[in-house]
C-alpha cells in the first residue's frame, strides 16, 4: 500500500523513511483520525548520539510535523543490559553514575529537532529505567517471560547472526528483546503510545511489543521501519573515515559536522536531503539534478540546512564562512578548531595529536610519512620538525579537509 490518506504516512513514504509497517492501512486510518503518540528508543551508552541516529531523530520530527507526539525513550534501564542487534560482542556495561552522565548530555541533542513541553502534539522525554528498574525478577518472568517461546527468540536475526558467527550471546542480552517489548506495553499503558519507529534490525523487537501488548492489554499497536541507510559507495551511514559524525558540538564541531555534509557523494545529495533536512520536495528534485560543478551548490545547501537543524543557523553560517575562507580564500577561518601551545615550540607530532587530527604519535608518524600533514599550505615531511610558535595563529592541516590552530594561550 502506497497511497496513504494520513499526512503521517505520506510524509514517511514521500521522503523514503518506509521499510515495512504492520498493518499499513489500520494505521494509516488511524494516523487520519486522531493523534497518534509515537516512540523510538536510545540506549545512552555514550555522551553523544551521531549520524548513524539522525534518521531516527528525524522520523520523530516528521511525527511531529504532521500532527502527531513524539516520545523519547532514553535507555537508561536497558542500556544495563545491551542491544545485541548488529553487534559482534558484548557491549561494556556501564555503572549507574555513568548512564546518568551519558543521558544528561544526550538530551540535547533532540532539543534542535523536536518542540518539547506539555500540549498534544509536544515531545516528552522519559527514562526506562523508572519502570525496568522496578521490576522483580520472579514475577516479571512469571507474567511477562510466558509470552516468549525459545525457539521463536531464537530465529531473530539479532541472535541469530551472533550465534551464526559462533559469538558468545549472554542470557544478560537474550534478555533485552523482552524488556525492549516491555517497553510498549509500558509506553502504551502509561502515555497511551499506539506506534514504534525504528530501523530495520529493530523489526522483530517491534514485533514481540505489539504481540505482546495484544496478549497481555488487548492493545492495538503498530510499528514502523526505516530501510539500513548507506552511502552510494556502500557504507554505513554515520561513520567517515575518521570515526563517528556525533552530534554534539563538544565532541565534534559544527564546522566539521558541516564539512561531513558538503562532502557528500554527488549521488547521495537527494536521498540526504529528503531524509534529513526540511527542504521542499520539488526544490530537492531542482538541487539533485545539477551536473558538474553545480552539484558543489547543492551539497552546500544540505550542509547548511543539516547544520542549521544540529546546531542552529548561526553556527550554519559560522561554519560555511569558515569554509569559504580556507578553501576558496586560502585563510584560516575563525571556527577551526584551537589547540593552545604554552612553549616557544611544539613538534608536528605532538601539534597533530594535540589538536586531536591524530590518536596517537605512531599515527601523526604516518601521516607525515604519507605527505598529509602541513603547516600553512606547506607540506611537512620529517617527524622530528619542530613548529615555532609566536603571538600569531598557525594554520596545521591533515590531509585536504582537517584544519586547525595553534595559538598561543
Amino acid at each position: 500500500m502506497t497511497n496513504y490518506q494520513s499526512d503521517l504516512l505520506r510524509l514517511l513514504n514521500d521522503r523514503g523513511y518506509i521499510h515495512q509497517l504492520t498493518d499499513a492501512k489500520a494505521l494509516d486510518t488511524l494516523a487520519n483520525k486522531s493523534i497518534i503518540p509515537g516512540y523510538i528508543g536510545f540506549d545512552v551508552t555514550a555522551d553523544s548520539l551521531h549520524v548513524g541516529n539522525l534518521v531516527q531523530i528525524m522520523l520523530l520530527r516528521r511525527l511531529q510535523q504532521s500532527g502527531h507526539k513524539p516520545i523519547v525513550v532514553m535507555g537508561g534501564g536497558t542500556t544495563k543490559i545491551g542491544d545485541p542487534s548488529g553487534k559482534d560482542e558484548m557491549r561494556k556495561i556501564l555503572d549507574d553514575e555513568g548512564i546518568a552522565s551519558n543521558f544528561a548530555k544526550i538530551r540535547g541533542c533532540f532539543e534542535n529537532f523536536l518542540t518539547f513541553g506539555d500540549g498534544p502534539t509536544d515531545a516528552i522525554m522519559v527514562n526506562n529505567d523508572d519502570w525496568l528498574g522496578e521490576l522483580e525478577y520472579i514475577p516479571f518472568l512469571r507474567d511477562i517471560g510466558r509470552h516468549f517461546t525459545i525457539n521463536r527468540m531464537l530465529t531473530f536475526d539479532s541472535v541469530k547472526l551472533r550465534l551464526e558467527r559462533e559469538q558468545p550471546l549472554t542470557f544478560l542480552e537474550f534478555n533485552y528483546m523482552i524488556l525492549q517489548a516491555y517497553d510498549f506495553v509500558e509506553l502504551s499503558r502509561q502515555h497511551g503510545c499506539k506506534l514504534q519507529l525504528g530501523g530495520s534490525d529493530q523489526w522483530g523487537n517491534i514485533v514481540n511489543g505489539i504481540e505482546l501488548g495484544r496478549r497481555i492489554d488487548g492493545a492495538e499497536l503498530f510499528g514502523v521501519t526505516t530501510p539500513l541507510i548507506t552511502k552510494a559507495d556502500g557504507s554505513k551511514m554515520g561513520k567517515s573515515v575518521d570515526g563517528a559524525i556525533w552530534l554534539n558540538a563538544e565532541r565534534l564541531s559544527p564546522y566539521d559536522y558541516w564539512q561531513f555534509w558538503r562532502n557528500t557523494d554527488d549521488r547521495d545529495v537527494g536521498k540526504f536531503m529528503r531524509l534529513f533536512t526540511d527542504i521542499d520536495l520539488d526544490e530537492i528534485a531542482r538541487l539533485e539534478s545539477m551536473q558538474g560543478s553545480d552539484i558543489n551548490e547543492a551539497k552546500k545547501v544540505l550542509a547548511d540546512a543539516a547544520t542549521s537543524m544540529a546546531h542552529g543557523e548561526k553556527a550554519a553560517k559560522e561554519a560555511a564562512a569558515t569554509a569559504q575562507q580556507v578553501f576558496e580564500q586560502g585563510g584560516a577561518g575563525g571556527d577551526l578548531p584551537v589547540h593552545l601551545v604554552e612553549s616557544d615550540e611544539i613538534s608536528i607530532l605532538d601539534a597533530l595529536v594535540g589538536i586531536g587530527f591524530c590518536a596517537s604519535k605512531g599515527e601523526a608518524k604516518r601521516m607525515v610519512a604519507g605527505g598529509g600533514a602541513r603547516i600553512g599550505d606547506e607540506p611537512v615531511k620529517d617527524a622530528g620538525y619542530m613548529i615555532a610558535v609566536s603571538d600569531q595563529d598557525i594554520k596545521i592541516s591533515a590531509g585536504k579537509k582537517k584544519h586547525g590552530l595553534l595559538r598561543r594561550p
